[in-house]
C-alpha cells in the first residue's frame, strides 16, 4: 500500500492532472473516486477519459443512467452510485464483468460500495480546499495498482506538477 497527495490549485490544474492520471491507465484498473459534491469527481474523470482518446464533450456525470461506457485507447467505464439503494443494486448491474473487461473502471461515490470492489483498486479521496482549489490523495491497495502508484509519481514530478 502506497499514498501520493497531489494539490491542484485550479480547475485547469485539476484537469492536467487528469490528464497525467490518464497516461497511466492500464487495462482491469479499478479507481474508487470519493469527495463531497462539488469536488471535482466528474470533472477529473473528463480529463482522465480524454486522455484516454475520449471526447471530453461525451463525458458526463452518470447520476440517472449509473454507468457510461466510452471507447477509447482503453474502454472508460465510468459509474455513478450516489443514487443506489445498496450494493445488491450495483451489483446487478454486471459490474464484476466490467472490473475485468480490459478497462478503466472510474467510481464516483466509490465509498457507497466499497465492499464489494476489487481488493487490488486505487482509491482517490479528494478534498475541497478553496474555491477551485483541491487535494487529491491517491491510494493504492495491490501489486497492479502499486506499480501504478509509482508510474504516476514519476509522471507527476515530470510534468510539472
Amino acid at each position: 500500500m502506497a499514498t501520493v497527495e497531489f494539490i491542484a490549485n485550479d480547475e485547469p490544474e485539476t484537469a492536467r492532472f487528469g490528464c497525467v492520471f490518464g497516461t497511466v491507465c492500464v487495462p482491469n484498473l479499478v479507481v474508487g473516486l470519493v469527495g463531497d459534491l462539488g469536488a471535482g469527481k466528474t470533472r477529473f474523470v473528463r480529463a482522465v477519459a480524454g486522455e484516454l482518446g475520449v471526447p471530453t464533450e461525451m463525458v458526463n456525470s452518470p447520476t440517472y443512467i449509473l454507468i457510461h461506457e466510452y471507447a477509447g485507447r482503453l474502454p472508460v467505464f465510468h459509474f455513478d452510485t450516489y443514487r443506489l439503494r445498496d450494493e445488491d443494486e450495483f451489483l446487478e448491474l454486471g459490474v464484476d464483468e466490467l472490473f475485468s473487461a480490459g478497462g478503466v473502471c472510474l467510481i464516483e461515490w466509490a465509498n457507497r460500495v466499497e465492499e464489494i470492489l476489487p481488493v487490488d483498486r486505487l482509491w482517490i479521496d479528494i478534498t475541497v480546499t478553496g474555491p477551485e482549489s483541491r487535494k487529491f490523495k491517491i491510494t493504492s491497495n495491490g501489486e497492479l495498482t502499486d506499480r501504478v502508484l509509482a508510474e504516476l509519481r514519476k509522471r507527476i514530478d515530470s510534468a510539472g506538477l
